[in-house]
């Protein structure tokens, strides 16, 4: 196959839907000689802040000359952002060769009964890319709770890190705090180390604590006694962390506390060299302030505001509202927005929508899009100003009309691919 056809076969797998359990990828990775056993992992698993997380830790790693291998899902632009070295992505030939390899030990899988999903394939695929390339440590991002995800393969790794938790996923991971924190600290193995984000829920707070106690883990998390935020800024904020001057070219407060998880992680396992990484506060400090992401809190412009934000659940839209209260409160914004209808989207809008002086809604390109005249209805109930726009490029404009003072472009991952390209377009004749 080559890439285009590689792409197709992987898409073509979302038929089988999400099933968790670890038995079809262990059958895949022994057909390859089992490549994650002979890797490194800082394993990463939480609602909200994962992307960031990871990506900061690839950068700390980098910066600390480690080959670091990133596994982050989902994509924005490209599909191969999903898995890099060095802030490379896997390239065409290579992921096309080694998904060719794979469907003949899928075939054979099918051929029992045991097809595995999309994501077990993706995560075979980036296995078998890290092992080939010889990572020195690869940052591995959970792709659907813990316990029962395809990436929990791994044996004990250098840090398992428990980002920010809430509700999401209810329908497969649990109805509560608890049930849903108790899923994701299933990555947390014997004798290790576990790194949590400063300010969890207290239910999910005490599951952590008692689910590394329990499997013998030093357990850590940042104090928010040793952070001090110095600036903020569109642009990003200026910290000091456990003395060390830290630039987060992120906005949010949130993204300064998963800055000081990633710091905290890096430093509880790269101090002297003792597990074949020497990291240093200048590499973490590097290493976050060379950090970028698409569409996550991601500012395109600021004169006038533009910002994207991919999010679907009460803590990504209590995070956007808390920035867009710290930096926009004067401001009009119109919001362009689109959600999946298998999502909470009335929680996420009850937090975020009454901020909007407009809100746009669209449909994503996606099979589970929640349709663009629903969206607006739904948003109605918060927002006096709504419409539903059949094309992403009419939302864009219509965003634009009249000056805008500030737009924000929130809601799914899966409308960013199409939306981002659009806005700097736009943005270019402003």
């Amino acid at each position: 196959m080559d890439y285009i056809q590689s792409l197709t076969y992987i898409h073509s797998l979302n038929k089988f839907g999400i099933r968790p359990g670890l038995e079809r990828i262990s059958a895949l990775c022994r057909a390859f000689g089992n490549p994650q056993d002979r890797l490194r992992f800082v394993h990463i698993a939480g609602t909200n802040g994962k992307g960031s997380t990871s990506t900061m830790l690839h950068e700390i790693f980098r910066a600390a000359g480690a080959k670091t291998g990133l596994f982050i899902s989902p994509y924005v632009i490209d599909f191969r952002e999903r898995i890099q070295i060095n802030g490379e992505m896997i390239q065409k030939r290579t992921l096309a060769e080694i998904i060719t390899q794979i469907k003949s030990a899928t075939d054979k899988m099918a051929a029992v009964g045991e097809q595995p999903t999309e994501f077990e394939v993706i995560t075979a695929a980036a296995f078998i890319y890290f092992d080939m390339e010889q990572c020195d440590v690869v940052v591995l991002e959970t792709g659907l709770g813990g316990r029962l995800d395809s990436t929990n393969i791994i044996k004990t790794p250098l840090a398992s890190v428990i980002t920010s938790i809430s509700l999401d996923h209810t329908g497969v991971l649990g109805h509560t705090i608890a049930e849903i924190a108790a899923e994701k600290c299933g990555i947390i193995k014997e004798n290790g180390i576990t790194v949590s984000y400063p300010l969890q829920p207290p239910d999910a707070e005490k599951a952590i604590r008692e689910t590394a106690e329990k499997r013998g883990n030093l357990f850590l998390a940042p104090s928010l006694k040793d952070l001090l935020i110095k600036e903020e800024s569109l642009g990003g904020t200026r910290a000091l962390y456990c003395q060390t001057e830290l630039f987060v070219p992120f906005i949010g407060r949130h993204m300064v506390y998963n800055a000081a998880t990633a710091a905290l992680t890096a430093r509880s396992i790269g101090r002297g060299g003792e597990k074949g990484l020497d990291v240093s506060e200048s590499h973490i400090a590097r290493g976050i302030a060379s950090a970028v992401m698409p569409a996550r809190m991601e500012v395109l412009s600021t004169a006038p505001a533009v910002i994207l934000d991919g999010g679907h659940n009460e803590g990504s839209a209590a995070a956007l509202k808390d920035t867009l209260r710290r930096f926009q409160a004067d401001k009009k914004i119109t919001a362009v927005c689109g959600m999946m209808a298998d999502k909470d989207y009335t929680s996420y809008l009850k937090i975020v929508a009454p901020l909007f002086d407009k809100f746009i809604a669209v449909e994503p390109s996606n099979p589970r899009a929640l349709g663009a005249d629903a969206l607006a209805a739904a948003a109605s109930e918060f927002c006096g100003h709504c419409s539903a726009k059949k094309s992403m490029a009419e939302a864009v404009r219509a965003a634009f009309e009249g000056g805008a003072e500030a737009v924000v472009a929130c809601g799914s991952f899966y409308m960013m691919e199409e939306l981002r390209p659009l806005i700097l377009e736009k943005l270019k004749s402003l």
